[in-house]
């Protein structure tokens, strides 16, 4: 597919990757604005929404940004992706402005839903620059353009200082109004330039197509498969992107400018670096960097799961080495009177040195390693009689993790790189397997992955409220990529075993 492409076209086919991923990043910083506009708003007491409904505001937009991108990802490979993409634009404009005129729970709820329709841009996206290149230079091609992803850092990095701009610096609350209609001119603004600057350009036989023959591939295993691990990489880096701006806010007591800016640690590299995962895809392989992709995921929401905690607990004790009576008990010392052979056995207390953690550490977070402390109480008195093995003196073991911000902040930043790979090695297996129907399968593995940015955040709400710890969220993606590593060493294995029985069997 599109090997026969004339030097003219293929330059033509890198300037409209310039301009897709121009838009993508318009669309994407647009579609992430609840993230950082909801948080201002309970933040500075104009709304009371607690966790649960916090978690369905931010999902909204993510939600229809989810479930179009099947019929806009048809709606691309039958009419092509400029006049889809540039109408779309355009569309999301007009709820985007109407956010600025909400008041109530629901109708930011449903104005969300309306500018929502960003998230699709990602699906028309990918089939018509996939339509431009070549099939050996689609994962670079795709890579390139899903790093438009990183207007979600845009988003969350810049939001809240035009909003302190625009609210000057809080005095003039009722001036948030006009961050939705900035991102309003915007997309118009994109969505002009768009159907000015681009080209009309359809895959092979695509216009033919039936509707039952456009959607034939997703019969496929193996395209539920891929949406999966999008569910994960696309759809966790979408929920991140918006969920750490509270999470800093409450887990860290930072400002929400603050909290923008470190979520942007995360929401930036995962971005950026999904180019560089087109290219490892296209050079390595992307099976194999989706191994790599998952097991790093593993290993930092593992780390990540640790929460801020102050630990009291049972420690190593003393008992009674025979039966008789307590003679003497100091802070240092137990004596105890054998009542068998009238011998006194000494036993030692080890007595608690100091405090664990200093008031001033504590506030200045800089704690980096877990610190801990044990001593031992006495739990007799003098002339108490006692059996053997009966407990003298009790162990206390103290432990204090504070889960140092800027780790924190660091983890979270290796973990959305990471997912940035992965949601470029994802891609580069749709043109390998489905070169001819991108659109569609890119529209479906979009849909689930867009789904999980939807669903993380209310379940996140739900974890939270039901256990109270914000590092809840990194136990759910840790089942989620235990599934998904399972199912494609499943799935390989059996493939194996099937081509090459020999090779399946040998341990290097």
């Amino acid at each position: 597919m599109n090997h026969d492409l004339t030097p003219a076209e293929q330059r033509t086919g890198w300037w409209i990757l310039a301009i897709n991923t121009l838009a993508f990043t318009v669309c994407f910083a647009a579609w992430m604005m609840n993230g950082v506009l909801m948080t201002f708003l309970v933040d500075n007491g104009l709304q009371t929404w607690g966790p649960t409904e916090m978690g369905w505001l931010i999902g909204m937009p993510v939600l229809s940004g989810s479930i179009f991108r099947l019929p806009l990802g048809v709606a691309t490979d039958k009419w092509g992706g400029r006049i889809v993409f540039g109408l779309l634009l355009l569309f999301a404009a007009i709820p985007m402005y109407l956010v600025s005129y909400c008041n109530t729970y629901w109708q930011f709820l449903l104005a969300s839903f309306g500018f929502g329709f960003c998230g699709t841009s990602f699906a028309v996206g990918i089939a018509y620059t996939s339509v431009w290149f070549p099939k050996h230079r689609q994962g670079t091609a795709l890579g390139i353009f899903g790093a438009g992803n990183a207007g979600a850092a845009l988003t969350s990095f810049g939001a809240p200082h035009i909003l302190a701009w625009l609210t000057a610096n809080g005095e003039q609350l009722e001036g948030w109004r006009n961050l939705p209609k900035l991102y309003s001119a915007v997309l118009v603004a994109m969505g002009v330039i768009f159907l000015l600057v681009t080209k009309r350009r359809l895959a092979p036989g695509s216009a033919a197509k039936t509707l039952i023959q456009r959607l034939e591939p997703l019969r496929h295993m193996r395209v539920w498969r891929f949406g999966l691990y999008y569910f994960f990489v696309f759809g966790g880096f979408v929920a991140l992107a918006q969920w750490l701006v509270p999470y800093y806010v409450n887990a860290y007591a930072t400002s929400v400018a603050l909290a923008g800016a470190l979520a942007a640690c995360n929401s930036l590299p995962s971005g950026v670096i999904r180019a560089m995962g087109g290219w490892m895809s296209d050079r390595w392989g992307a099976r194999t960097v989706m191994y790599w992709v998952l097991g790093s995921s593993l290993v930092c929401c593992l780390l990540l799961i640790v929460p801020q905690m102050d630990i009291h607990a049972p420690g190593s004790g003393i008992t009674a080495n025979a039966t008789g009576t307590v003679t003497e008990v100091t802070e240092s010392k137990i004596v105890l009177k054998s009542a068998k052979t009238g011998r006194e056995t000494t036993f030692a207390l080890k007595p608690r040195a100091g405090e664990l953690v200093s008031e001033e550490e504590r506030a200045k977070n800089v704690l980096v390693l877990p610190r801990s402390m044990m001593w031992q109480e006495p739990v007799v008195k003098t002339g108490q009689k006692v059996v053997k093995k009966e407990l003298l003196a009790r162990g206390i073991t103290e432990i204090f993790f504070q889960a140092n911000i800027w780790v924190f902040t660091g983890l979270s930043l290796i973990a959305g790189a990471v997912m940035g790979i992965g949601k470029a090695a994802v891609y580069k297996h749709i043109p390998d397997y489905f070169p001819d129907d991108v659109g569609v399968v890119g529209g479906i593995v979009g849909v689930i992955g867009g789904l999980g940015g939807f669903v993380c955040p209310v379940i996140f709400g739900y974890l939270l409220k039901a256990t109270g710890l914000w590092t809840s969220c990194w136990m759910f993606f840790v089942v989620i990529i235990a599934i998904c590593l399972i199912w494609m060493h499943i799935v390989i294995q059996r493939m194996m075993r099937k081509q090459a029985p020999v090779i399946s069997t040998r341990i290097e």
